[in-house]
């Protein structure tokens, strides 16, 4: 399903929700979203525990841009979004970062 969207018409912004489900977060304690938008800073966005498990955040992002980007859980592993609008080279061999169309 992907990041859900929700585009405002006051406002020159996408509101996005990015959520990171209980199966690939099994135990973790933390989980941050990392990515362009925010200098790739691996502490700059943490991430919200629902009961369910589930790991969320909603950002404003400016529309009709991509943006690149990945969870880190508890400081040391690295996730992509598995339901991505698309996936690009990390830069890393054998990575990938996820991709949100705005």
């Amino acid at each position: 399903m992907g990041p859900q969207k929700r585009y405002l018409k006051t406002k020159n912004v996408s509101k996005v929700t990015f959520s990171l489900p209980p199966e690939a977060a099994q135990d973790a304690q933390a989980v941050y979203l990392v990515g362009e938008f925010n200098g790739w800073d691996a502490q700059a966005t943490p991430m919200s525990r629902l009961k369910n498990g589930e790991f969320k955040i909603t950002l404003d992002l400016e529309p009709g841009r991509e943006y690149e980007y990945r969870f880190l859980i508890d400081g040391r592993v690295w996730e992509n979004d598995w339901a991505a609008d698309q996936y690009r080279p990390a830069g890393v061999p054998g990575a990938e970062n996820s991709v949100v169309a705005v």
